[in-house]
């Protein structure tokens, strides 16, 4: 049984010295160290920075603009209606900086480490004001003044730790996602198209004579697997340092925690979808008649990456993100996505691994079963309740 099984693992691993192999490695590596590029260049672009004023903060929006110009920093002041309104824009997106209080006094709150010409700016600000104001009391020395003016400084808190990286969380989440996809649609339908021109050829009743269906669908799974992480391994390991050496990318931990991740996900979602692909495709005798029954777990992949980019790009913390993330037909995608760009909570991990492996042997079982069915069923396309 073994060597029967590790037969078939082996004619599927002789595609690692295949040209479509090299080719489509190539054509991944370039697709994403060019998407590394052009994200790390939008980010650089966008150095606009969005800064609400509420209370008495409001009095200092025109010399603000005016320090901050010196500095060459691009800004944007809005008003806003109170402390707490301007902490939820911070804390969605919408603002980077809220600045309330007085202004000699001025409070900042940052969604991430504050730009460090803008600090500089607001401590301008802010030391301008305690002048005015000490200038304004009778019998202050001028030595007093300014050691007041010195000692003056914007008070930050911090909301998110190491949101600096925040572009390049996401830059990363979302290749990882999207290579998830792609393998998974490119090697799940290589399952398919072998099931179903060994049926169309015959080949299948030759190889039935000492292989198992099972040993024979699970055989060419497995390869296939293999052949699929080997080439995301390859990726990984040229773009990384690439990635690096282009500026791209300058957190080389987040990346390589991001890949092993992504590969043990990619396992099980290949486990998953893979058997169905297999078994799909031993539905039907020709090649032509295969888009039909391959429509399900396409469109099961698709809307998986669909919504993983919407996640990513949105609110991957969300109540929305965290249920499409456990749910087994789009953990595999989204939640190394999502455990790339944040901190997911260990029980969702969990959770959305143990239903996923669940589901995978479920599937596994189910798609043998039909598989063992249909593959020597030729001539007209197998119903799938008379396959099972």
């Amino acid at each position: 049984m073994t060597r029967a099984l590790w037969l078939v693992i082996r004619h599927e691993l002789a595609r690692l010295r295949g040209r479509g192999f090299v080719v489509g490695t190539l054509a991944l590596l370039f697709l994403m160290i060019g998407a590394l590029t052009l994200q790390n260049q939008v980010s650089e672009s966008a150095a606009t920075i969005r800064v609400g004023l509420t209370g008495q903060a409001t009095g200092v929006q025109q010399v603000l603009q005016e320090e901050s110009g010196q500095l060459g920093i691009r800004l944007t002041t809005v008003n806003v209606l109170n402390v707490s309104t301007g902490l939820a824009q911070v804390r969605a997106g919408r603002l980077d900086v809220l600045v309330s209080g007085p202004p000699d006094a001025l409070q900042v709150i940052a969604r991430g480490p504050l730009d460090d010409r803008l600090h500089a700016a607001l401590d301008s600000v802010v030391r301008q004001q305690v002048i005015y104001a000490a200038l304004a009391e009778a019998g202050l020395r001028p030595a007093d003044v300014q050691a007041e003016v010195d000692a003056a400084h914007a008070q930050v808190m911090q909301l998110a730790v190491d949101d600096h990286i925040n572009d390049q969380r996401v830059a990363v989440g979302l290749a990882v996602t999207i290579l998830l996809g792609l393998s998974l649609l490119v090697f799940g339908g290589l399952a398919a198209t072998g099931s179903t021109e060994e049926k169309s050829s015959r080949v299948a009743e030759m190889l039935l004579a000492t292989v198992r269906p099972g040993q024979l669908m699970f055989g060419r799974v497995i390869g296939l697997a293999v052949v699929g992480l080997c080439q995301l391994v390859i990726i990984g390991v040229v773009a990384v340092p690439v990635s690096l050496v282009i500026g791209a990318l300058t957190v080389p931990g987040l990346a390589a925690r991001a890949a092993g991740e992504a590969g043990l996900w990619y396992l099980a979602g290949f486990l998953l979808y893979g058997c169905v692909f297999a078994a799909v495709g031993s539905l039907v005798s020709r090649p032509e008649d295969l888009p039909p029954v391959m429509a399900p777990p396409v469109l099961a992949i698709v809307l998986g990456l669909g919504a993983g980019i919407v996640v990513l790009l949105r609110n991957s913390t969300g109540w929305i993100a965290t249920v499409l993330s456990v749910l087994p037909p789009f953990a595999p995608l989204i939640m190394p996505g999502r455990m790339a760009l944040a901190d997911v909570p260990a029980w969702q991990v969990l959770l959305a691994a143990v239903l996923t492996v669940v589901t995978a042997i479920v599937t596994a079982w189910l798609a043998a079963r039909v598989h063992r069915h249909a593959i020597l069923r030729t001539g007209v396309r197998v119903r799938l309740r008379d396959a099972f």
